[in-house]
């Protein structure tokens, strides 16, 4: 049997029903009963052992499960928030195995060496490897994540993922594997196909200002570019842009402002890759103090602030879709796992749904995914592999 992918979105009273009902959704766009993987993202408003009871109940408790809490989740049909998002697969040419690891933000690589313990090296008739890594979104150690799990899978493993959410209230996230709900911890999919599996990253964001040495840090803490307060300089480089798109002047927002959020997703930072920026999400907590950041910031480091207007957000996206069917090349294609940042959605607003459809529309084939507080778009012989303000799409084999 080729592979064949059926998603679903569901709202319930309560997360059993609405796990159930995704997954009974989901199952009917399978040509069969048999289930071999599911991933599940899940809305905050649902107590998470039940949603995945429910979906227990339907497939049964031997696939491999492996999922995360949400805000917003999508298939190909659309986005909203307070469902559960359900993807099921079924295929003879591609093999899932899944594992958990705790402890994540005191220990990395005791955390990633857990979760992969039960995972296979090699699975005979199955040449080409990926994984996907799902992960505590607040845990604050993306970067270092990506590449420990690049090590202990090995090189020739391509990684996607992201991490979990919670609706931006910033206080708890969670991962899924199987029967159990974790804090601080990384759930692991590793996937053995016939043909290669497609990962693909691109981002919104254009150059704004020159570039930045960070020249104060504290881990996630950047205090100082070019000797003056981090936050000043951020604001000095987005002043004129901002006054003309939105109509305000930024030195007047306060920290918790929500249009501050928002014009700080549309004005990240970049780091100059070799002609590609990747993307850093900055936040502020008090005026006047260090711009905080979801990853280490060493000292030294060389920055500029970009851009990503709406417009070019939505084209991003749909460009992510492209690159990875002309990455696919001859080999068919069954449908895609997503992984989209929620800066995105807090730029883009009521436009999100149009850049969720544009995706849809470019793929024609089935996806589910979620918005992540970080995205994991890692190819073979990378040294660097998380983002912020991406898209990462991953196309199964048929």
């Amino acid at each position: 049997m080729d592979t064949a992918i059926g998603t679903a979105l569901a709202a319930a009273e309560n997360g059993r029903v609405a796990g159930e009902r995704a997954a009974r959704r989901a199952l009917a766009e399978l040509p069969t009963d048999r289930v071999d993987f599911c991933q599940v993202f899940s809305s905050i408003e649902y107590e998470y052992d039940a949603v995945i009871a429910g979906i227990s109940a339907v497939i049964g408790t031997d696939p491999p499960l492996i999922g995360c809490s949400t805000g917003e989740a999508f298939t190909e049909d659309g986005v909203t928030r307070g469902v559960v998002a359900v993807g099921l697969v079924a295929s003879d040419t591609v093999r899932f195995f899944a594992g958990l690891g705790t402890g994540l933000s005191d220990d990395v690589s005791g955390t990633v060496r857990e979760a992969v313990a039960d995972l296979p090296s090699e699975v005979t008739g199955y040449p080409h490897m990926a994984a996907i890594n799902l992960h505590d979104g607040l845990s604050g150690v993306g970067e270092e994540l990506a590449l420990v799990t690049q090590k202990q899978l090995g090189p020739q493993v391509r990684i996607a993922g992201g991490a979990a959410t919670d609706d931006h209230h910033l206080e708890g996230t969670h991962v899924f594997h199987n029967d159990t709900v974790a804090e601080d911890a990384v759930a692991l999919g590793l996937i053995a196909a016939t043909e290669r599996p497609v990962i693909a990253v691109e981002h919104g964001h254009e150059p704004l200002s020159e570039p930045f040495e960070v020249t104060r840090s504290d881990g996630s803490l950047v205090y100082e570019l070019d000797g003056e307060p981090a936050f000043q300089v951020w604001k000095d480089s987005v002043r004129a842009q901002v006054r003309e798109e939105f109509g305000v002047t930024v030195d007047t927002l306060d920290p918790t402002d929500q249009l501050l959020q928002r014009i700080m997703c549309e004005f990240e930072f970049g780091f100059d890759q070799g002609g590609r920026y990747k993307m850093r999400w900055p936040w502020i907590e008090t005026d006047g103090g260090p711009l905080h950041f979801a990853v280490g910031i060493p000292e030294g480091t060389v920055m500029r602030v970009m851009h990503g207007h709406p417009d070019t957000q939505i084209e991003s996206g749909r460009q992510t879709v492209r690159s990875a069917i002309e990455r696919a090349g001859d080999v068919e294609m069954a449908g895609a796992f997503v992984y989209d940042c929620a800066c995105r959605s807090i730029v883009l607003e009521d436009e999100l749904p149009v850049a969720i459809d544009a995706m849809a529309i470019e793929l024609d084939m089935p996806m589910v995914g979620f918005e992540t507080y970080g995205e994991i778009g890692m190819g073979r012989k990378q040294f660097s592999g998380f983002h912020n303000a991406t898209t990462v799409v991953l196309l199964l084999p048929k």
